[in-house]
């Protein structure tokens, strides 16, 4: 029995009998966690859109120290490299889109939980001595028999004179976002019925450590059939990996992700979210850093078409890495 198998049937197992439960699923899909009882679980910390399991340790205390986050980017001809053989791929028919990732060593004074207090994002997640996350992505929510995901597609910085503008008006921006829409809406209609896209990129904007981001989104809603509680593992593992952070179509993206970077990413760009018994809220774990030998690592990355300028790809996995606290 595989990992995918064991967490599909505990999660449909819960969903059946309306019991609670917290999940992480890495991206790689062959590691997972999940715990009913979750708002008294102390294995890790976690707050997802209010739905938090803080109480169940000591009250964190805020103390003075610097905030600071040093980045140390790879090189752009190193960049380079793994660009090279994404675009290769594009080049060849295998995608229509990429998402390529990097690893950015960073130093911070603050702990892996430090981050996760005083960090401000709709999604947070911290598995001490393994990874921190801040996301304001989220992948699936279940409610009420409807089933919607939100792919978050497009990042330009807030600063920028008519930012909004600019960037929903970038053609190569327009079409990646569209390509992740697509693959979405026909992901959802496998599982659900009447798939719909409520909201086509909209924009929310998000405080960094180094100013303010916008970042743009879509709404996509289905209807879920009768009995479908019973089922939340299936779904949710039919819509593996994320589309957002890999690309179209899956599986011969994936192939190249993996060419291209070299080196599994773990949890970084997988799911996690909370079943509280009749809903389900999910996020995709981007905004991550990672803790190897008390050394951080910071993971970022962004879509790549066709038309993609590998220079302002590569600016904008170093802008990616930042501490979402004012």
């Amino acid at each position: 029995m595989t990992p995918n198998d064991d967490l599909r049937g505990l999660m449909n197992r819960c969903g059946k009998e309306g019991r609670p439960f917290v999940f992480g699923i890495n991206f790689e899909m062959d590691s997972f966690f999940i715990y009913t009882n979750p708002e008294n679980c102390q294995s890790l910390h976690f707050d997802f859109d209010g739905f938090t399991n803080n109480q169940a340790f000591d009250k964190y205390t805020p103390i003075n120290i610097d905030t600071t986050l040093l980045k140390y980017p790879v090189s752009y001809e190193e960049y380079l490299k793994k660009f090279n053989i994404v675009h290769a791929g594009l080049s060849r028919g295998d995608s229509f889109l990429i998402n390529l990732t990097c690893k950015t060593p960073v130093d911070c004074k603050l702990s892996l939980q430090d981050i996760y207090y005083r960090s401000s994002a709709k999604y947070k997640l911290c598995v001490p001595g393994q990874f921190v996350c801040f996301s304001p992505e989220t992948f699936i929510k279940i409610k009420g028999g409807k089933i919607s995901s939100y792919p978050m597609k497009g990042t330009i910085c807030a600063s920028l004179p008519d930012a909004a503008n600019i960037i929903l008006s970038d053609e190569k921006e327009t079409a990646e976002h569209a390509t992740i829409v697509d693959l979405i809406r026909n992901d959802l209609s496998i599982i659900a019925n009447g798939t719909k896209v409520n909201r086509y990129r909209y924009i929310d904007k998000i405080h960094t450590d180094s100013g303010a981001i916008l970042q743009v989104s879509s709404e996509i809603e289905s209807e879920l059939p009768n009995g479908y509680e019973g089922l939340i593992g299936d779904i949710l593992i039919s819509l593996l990996p994320a589309g957002s952070i890999s690309g179209a179509p899956k599986k011969s993206t994936v192939d190249i992700i993996r060419k291209a970077e070299g080196e599994p990413r773990g949890y970084y760009t997988g799911v996690a979210g909370y079943f509280d018994g009749q809903n389900l809220d999910s996020c995709v774990l981007i905004r991550y850093i990672e803790e190897v030998d008390n050394k951080k690592f910071f993971r970022s990355g962004g879509g790549i078409t066709f038309k993609s300028d590998p220079q302002s790809e590569y600016d904008e996995i170093i802008k990616k890495v930042y501490l979402p606290i004012g």
